[in-house]
Parts: structure tokens; C-alpha cells; sequence
């Protein structure tokens, strides 16, 4: 699966503004709920429920939070870029900048795990994640995305 089949220029923030997990949950959970058909309350509600089970905060600056959804007809990708770095309760401490939200439908686990395979795994490689730091606005994301993707 390539990250650009679900990912859309809307959902792409490169300018989250919260200083808290919470709030950026919150500011990224706005930029996908519309194509979600749902409300902001429910997906940040799944969100924080799995955060509950332990910080989707991977550390090297990076999360990944996602979670499951009752009637969500497909799985949605939203993107955040935060400049100043948040605490996000991430496995080495230190803040994160980068973030990959994920939705996806209740019983649909293969599509959900092979996204979040793809990502961890382009996620290491360094020279992307630096050009996704200095991105500057949505259509430069997903040009860099659509770069690697090609090539993964």
C-alpha cells in the first residue's frame, strides 16, 4: 500500500500550533474528520483510547497515532508538522515534530498494520524525515512523500 493512495493535500498540517498531546491530537484530528464523515469528538475519543494503551510517540521525533473506527468506510491519513516540538509521551523522551494520524475501519487490521509498516519503515530513513522538517506547506509534503513512496 503507498502512503499517497490515502493520504490527501487536506489533511496535511505543517503548521500544528499546540504545545500538548492533546491539543495536537485535537488539530489533527480537524483535518481529517471532514472526509471522515465524523465527529471531531469521536475520533479524538478512539485516539486518546488507544493512547491509553501506551504513546504511539516512537520516538526520534516521530507519532503515529491511530486508532479504530464503528462505520468508517475507509482508512484515512492525516500528516502534522510541528516546528517547536511537543512532548508526546514518546518511548526516548524526546519531543516530536512529525506525525502520521491514522484512521481505519473497525475490522479492517491488514490495511491498518501494512500503513503503519510502511510508515515506521520510511520513517527511518533520515535524509526524509530532515526534508519533512523544512517542508513549508501541504503540496511540498506531498511532493516529498510521493518521492519516497515511489521508490519503497
Amino acid at each position: 500500500m503507498k502512503i499517497l493512495e490515502v493520504l490527501q493535500k487536506d489533511t496535511i498540517n505543517t503548521d500544528l500550533k499546540s504545545t500538548d498531546k492533546n491539543g495536537i491530537i485535537q488539530e489533527l484530528v480537524d483535518s481529517v474528520s471532514k472526509i471522515t464523515g465524523k465527529d471531531s469528538e469521536e475520533l479524538v475519543n478512539v485516539i486518546m483510547e488507544r493512547e491509553r494503551l501506551g504513546s504511539t510517540g516512537i520516538g526520534g521525533g516521530i507519532g503515529i497515532p491511530h486508532g479504530k473506527l464503528k462505520n468508517l468506510e475507509s482508512l484515512v491519513l492525516g500528516f502534522g508538522l510541528s516546528r517547536k516540538g511537543v512532548d508526546f509521551e514518546s518511548m526516548d523522551g524526546r519531543p516530536t515534530h512529525l506525525f502520521f494520524l491514522i484512521l481505519t475501519p473497525e475490522k479492517s487490521t491488514g490495511l491498518h498494520l501494512k500503513l503503519l509498516a510502511r510508515i515506521s519503515r520510511i520513517l527511518k530513513n533520515d535524509s526524509f524525515k530532515k526534508k519533512l522538517l523544512k517542508a513549508t506547506g501541504s503540496n511540498e509534503v506531498y511532493s516529498i512523500i510521493k518521492e519516497i513512496d515511489e521508490d519503497f
